[in-house]
């Protein structure tokens, strides 16, 4: 077995984490305000249902591609996205760490989730580096014929 070869194995087993993570937390997104929400729409000034319902529905978007092989290397990308915004949340807002004093386990499922998306985009890295190519050659030359 190559390395390549392990390394798409491990990213279904990554595929499948990142889509029961998000949409297991989906039931309290969607039943109504919680404590993370409430503070983050404190401390920033959004609308508390708003922000949770988008943060929710991004979630949901992101578990959804990264099950479909063909868009897995963007519901990988998408899901490292929103893990990143959410461990940005957990460490330079007033959210913390450990909003729950449960061991910062929302915040340890977040580093996880991360690290799992992490792999799902490193094992796809050749399909994303090869539409990067696909998309800048479309654009470079539109841009110096300017």
């Amino acid at each position: 077995m190559t390395l390549n070869r392990a390394l798409r194995l491990l990213a279904w087993a990554a595929a499948l984490w990142i889509a029961y993570e998000f949409l297991w937390y989906e039931q309290y997104k969607l039943a109504g305000p919680t404590l993370v929400f409430d503070k983050l729409s404190a401390w920033s000034g959004i609308p508390e249902k708003p922000f949770r319902l988008f943060v929710a529905s991004m979630e949901m978007v992101a578990a959804v591609l990264v099950l479909i092989p063909r868009t897995r290397p963007f519901g990988g990308l998408f899901a490292l996205g929103v893990m990143t915004g959410a461990i940005f949340f957990h460490l330079f807002t007033p959210l913390g760490v450990d909003p729950y004093e449960d061991g910062a386990q929302l915040f340890k499922e977040a580093c996880f989730t991360w690290v799992m998306a992490a792999i799902v985009v490193l094992a796809h890295r050749e399909e994303l580096l090869s539409l990067a190519r696909q998309v800048l050659a479309r654009v470079a030359p539109a841009t110096a014929n300017r």
